[in-house]
């Protein structure tokens, strides 16, 4: 019965005052939706970023890292202030590339995290059409498995992907290293190692992955012809990449599988550290604004209850003389909190994912983007509710905290 009549009384209080209830309600719809809509922007971002980064980047690469820095080789054999005097010196051969590449793709092969791995021959050539010529990289790639860790054939802009696979003349370039050498799909383009080693291919395709770097200076050979062009055997490769399920493990995984074969494993994390940092950055960018908005909104409501409560004093005064308790006259105040809170979230809600999905389509066309990127995650929308009943609750609670402890008497004798 009590509890009916605290019902109410909050009823009242909040359809007395329409235009203080809707202030505050609008406090929180606007608070709750622009934390919805900067996590999934942000979170967006971060997955248009991170499509980006592994158009061109495994989870994990295995490599040769060459030989150990010998500049000084006297102070390793002979003790400090040692004068010697050494004439002509080289750089001993070292091992190129990886050996033993077959039993090391089925070692990883084995690995449960695995979804995808790939073999590569990369090596730093000169591309030349004419009295056209860049410095740039040719991948020597295994179509198929190349297609599973980089999903390269749907960064196709002429061609078809698969073609690569039977065409042992056919190479693909980088849009931009097209253009810059002024070619087009059946043009030849003469490829020179750093060797010397001089060869003509057809330009059966080209491809644009968004990231200027890559398009400007990569080509894709298969990597049969690419080991004859080096005069390499087909147990050669220089890089092995792998791709596992949940790439926030990739630093674990690679360190467990390193002391396995002596070549340098990394993660994509360890050998490009500015991409965790800025996508972490932008997270607590995004969290700091949110919390903000909704600090700022809950200041709104404990305003407003504030207010409501100096205008309500006397009827709280008599209502207390009436023999409600301290209790009673929380209750109250707090269920007008709440409701405020409930509704303004439901709103808030609603209002963030429209704007979201307005967003989304808004034309941005940079790169691979035709829209601006968003992201839709439960998780938003529920922590949104969380945190902004969790505010509304503190900045209704303390100044129902303040009723309760009115002094009826004092009140009423003014």
């Amino acid at each position: 019965m009590a509890g009916s009549t605290n019902q109410q009384i909050a009823t009242v209080y909040l359809t007395s005052k329409l235009k203080q209830t809707l202030v505050a309600v609008l406090g929180v719809t606007f608070g709750i939706s622009m934390y919805v809509f900067m996590n999934s922007f942000m979170t967006g971002v971060n997955d248009i970023q991170t499509d980006l980064a592994f158009s061109s980047l495994a989870h994990i690469r295995v490599y040769n890292d060459g030989p150990a820095d010998n500049t000084d080789l006297v102070s390793k054999v002979r003790p400090a202030g040692t004068i010697a005097f050494i004439r002509s010196a080289r750089i001993i051969q070292y091992t190129e590339g990886i050996k033993h590449s077959g039993e090391i793709l089925a070692f990883l092969r084995q690995q449960p995290e695995l979804t995808a791995i790939t073999p590569q021959v990369n090596v730093n050539v000169f591309f030349r059409n004419g009295a056209n010529h860049v410095n740039g990289t040719l991948s020597g790639v295994d179509v198929e498995n190349e297609d599973k860790v980089f999903h390269i054939s749907t960064y196709m802009k002429e061609g078809n992907w698969k073609e690569l696979k039977y065409r042992s003349d056919g190479v693909f370039l980088g849009t931009g290293l097209a253009r810059t050498l002024s070619l087009k799909v059946d043009d030849n383009v003469n490829v020179l190692t750093p060797d010397g080693v001089s060869k003509t291919f057809k330009v059966i395709g080209t491809f644009e992955t968004g990231v200027t770097s890559v398009d400007k200076t990569k080509a894709y050979l298969a990597i049969g012809p690419t080991r004859q062009l080096l005069s390499k055997n087909a147990d050669y490769v220089t890089d092995i990449q792998v791709n596992i399920a949940d790439f926030h493990q990739a630093t674990a995984v690679a360190h467990r599988i390193a002391p396995v074969f002596p070549y340098k494993t990394e993660s994509w994390s360890e050998s490009n550290q500015q991409l965790e940092a800025g996508s972490r950055l932008r997270d607590i960018i995004a969290v700091a604004v949110s919390l903000t908005i909704l600090l700022v909104a809950g200041f709104g409501i404990y305003n407003i209850m504030n207010m409501t409560i100096n205008e309500k004093i006397r009827e709280i005064a008599i209502l207390k003389a009436m023999g409600f308790a301290g209790r009673d006259i929380t209750t109250i105040f707090l269920t007008l909190a709440m409701v405020i809170g409930v509704v303004g979230g439901v709103i808030g809600l609603g209002l963030g994912y429209t704007v979201s999905v307005t967003v989304n389509h808004i034309p941005f066309r940079i790169a691979n983007l035709e829209h601006l990127p968003m992201a839709y995650r439960w998780q938003d929308y529920l922590y949104a509710f969380a945190f902004g009943l969790a505010t509304t609750f503190v900045a209704g609670y303390l100044p129902a905290r303040k009723a309760s402890r009115i002094d009826p008497v004092e009140i009423i004798r003014g």
